[in-house]
């Protein structure tokens, strides 16, 4: 008997490699002869480039990059197995939990470190990238990531503009002659689930500035920024990227990327099955497992437990999914690939409880799921 493992992490609580040895745990108490297999996963999100270095016999590497607020701090990053494959999260560099509550700002918030990271990436001599862009603290439409890249942002007196998104309104010239050359020779992967234009309504400013400590009258000033951004680059470099799906990810980094680095915006869960050659691995497979933190209405939209269902039902394996929530609207996933969705229940896993007992209860949980699994699913067969 073969068993997959291929669970998220629960968010602030297990890694993706912790929750799969609790399954584990639980599974080997009633399948001991059974040949597991566990591929932590992730879904372009938090844990990304650990899932990917792990699945692939990578390296991981540290960096010390300017952060959001202009000050110094250590980001990493990943090389796959393959020795050819850069992975990173810009959340790393750029991201919301490198800012202080206090000090949330996205008017001076700048992606100049995940411009570094992409650099430093880029003196490992690799030929293709995986840019996991969720978490941003930014709005800046990736200017700080192609400043640090070599390209010039200017002004009207042909001066830099300086640090966040605000500035951008002060942009009146794009010169790329000195941006660094070797980006055109790299295949850029960007890991992104977010389908939000530049501006407007639904753009980046609007949607998502609050949650980065955004007024109503910042989104205003950075959503004409931005607006303005857009304008400078379909003149100066004749790419009209300003409501291209996507473009709005991260404050607007998805637009950078597509515009100045050529990136291809690809759903998270996609990137990272192709990664992982998950296909291979579940195809002979007698039963899948995945999970996450928690079931809800969205998950249907490109989260893992459903990106690992599509595989299964491809060779019609039965999934089981584990989460320590799940809200009634989760209940949905039961259309899209997943037959059996369960949860610790006494007592349930508080955010309180250590790691050995949260994973002691995912443990427990499978465990008393799968001693009932064989009548469960001859049950469902005879339906």
């Amino acid at each position: 008997m073969k068993i997959v493992i291929a669970p998220d992490s629960f968010k602030g609580s297990l890694t993706a490699i912790e929750v799969s040895n609790a399954l584990e745990q639980g599974v080997k108490k009633v399948y001991p002869e059974a040949r597991v297999v566990k591929i932590p996963m992730a879904d372009g999100g938090e844990g990304t480039v650990q899932c990917l270095v792990n699945a692939t016999q990578g390296v991981m590497h540290e960096k010390e990059v300017i952060g959001p607020l202009g000050e110094p701090v250590i980001a990493s990053f990943g090389i796959l197995g393959d020795q050819n494959t850069a992975v990173l999260e810009m959340a790393s560099a750029s991201g919301l939990p490198l800012v202080p509550p206090e000090k949330k700002n996205p008017l001076i918030t700048t992606t100049f470190g995940t411009g570094q990271l992409i650099k430093e990436a880029m003196d490992h001599e690799c030929s293709k990238m995986i840019i996991g862009i969720g978490g941003s603290a930014t709005n800046d439409g990736g200017a700080g990531m192609v400043q640090a890249l070599g390209a010039r942002l200017l002004d009207k007196n042909k001066q830099e503009i300086g640090y966040g998104g605000a500035q951008l309104a002060r942009l009146n010239r794009i010169d790329i002659s000195k941006m660094d050359a070797r980006i055109k020779k790299i295949n850029i992967l960007v890991a992104s689930d977010v389908q939000n234009p530049l501006c407007g309504p639904t753009g980046a400013s609007r949607i998502y500035g609050p949650q980065k400590g955004a007024t109503e009258v910042m989104i205003i000033i950075l959503d004409h920024a931005l607006s303005h951004f857009a304008d400078i680059i379909k003149c100066d470099l004749d790419k009209d990227i300003r409501n291209i799906p996507g473009a709005g990810a991260a404050g607007g980094l998805g637009a950078g990327l597509m515009a100045f680095l050529d990136a291809e915006l690809k759903p998270g869960i996609d990137i990272v099955i192709n990664a992982v050659h998950l296909d291979e691995i579940i195809k002979n497979a007698d039963l899948v497992i995945t999970g996450e933190g928690e079931i809800n209405g969205s998950t249907i939209y490109g989260k893992t437990p459903i990106g690992v269902a599509r595989v299964a039902k491809k060779y019609q394996i039965p999934v089981i999914s584990i989460s320590a929530l799940i809200d009634k609207s989760g209940l949905v996933v039961k259309e899209h690939g997943i037959d059996y969705l369960i949860k610790p229940e006494n007592p349930p896993m508080h955010m309180e409880y250590s790691k050995p007992r949260k994973m002691e209860l995912l443990s427990k949980t499978m465990l008393e799921f799968l001693k009932k699994y064989d009548k469960i699913i001859a049950g469902d067969r005879m339906r």
